[in-house]
């Protein structure tokens, strides 16, 4: 799944990862696992998200690839948060192919930018598990693994505006590189979690179909 930060991808992908029984690989928590580390990587990582930035397409698709190698990815896993350029999505075709998986259903979420604003600005995440709480705001703990709720830092106006240009720059172009493909769906993000996520669902089986 891809679209715009705040179009609930990672609410939805934890929803359907439980449902379909496959891994939700969300690049976002992986990163924060490193920067949590405070390894070099998650050192340099921390730097860029707290500006609004994206990691570069190598040091990503090198994490990305790592955890698709792992065994309970063969039923079938759910990425969240990847690929986010051209040059990303043409490295997972490549890693794809010699796997012989099947193909890639690709679902855009998409929700216009006032709405993406709304939503950041109540936004906490788990200072734990990295997990988004929107659900938990009200509360002082996650409900996931009880770890302390935390604005993120990437979340304030000024970045989110940024990540949104940066978004449109460079994640935007995805839709014509997937746009053709008889398994790219698009799915209207702005409506109630349940009738997202059912939304999402039809698409997936259209496009399996397809």
């Amino acid at each position: 799944m891809f679209g715009p930060p705040g179009a609930g991808k990672g609410t939805q992908a934890v929803r359907l990862a439980r449902m379909w029984a496959i891994p939700h690989i969300s690049t976002g928590a992986l990163l924060r696992e490193a920067v949590r580390a405070e390894t070099p990587l998650g050192l340099e990582v921390k730097a860029i998200m707290a500006g609004g930035g994206l990691v570069d397409d190598a040091l990503i698709t090198r994490v990305v690839q790592e955890r698709l190698r792992q065994p309970d990815t063969k039923p079938g896993f759910l990425l969240d948060g990847y690929p986010r350029t051209v040059a990303q999505a043409e490295s997972l075709d490549e890693f794809m192919a010699p796997a012989l998986r099947d193909p890639l259903v690709i679902v855009e979420l998409f929700v216009p930018e006032e709405e993406v604003l709304r939503r950041l600005a109540s936004r906490m995440v788990c200072s734990e598990c990295g997990a988004n709480a929107q659900d938990d705001r009200d509360f002082s703990s996650c409900s996931n693994c009880g770890g302390t709720l935390v604005p993120r830092v990437d979340d304030a106006e000024d970045v989110v505006r940024k990540r949104m240009d940066v978004y449109r720059r460079q994640t935007q172009p995805l839709v014509e590189f997937y746009g053709q493909r008889p398994t790219f769906r698009k799915v209207n993000g702005d409506q109630l979690a349940d009738e997202v996520t059912a939304a999402i669902i039809a698409a997936v089986d259209a496009a399996i179909k397809a």
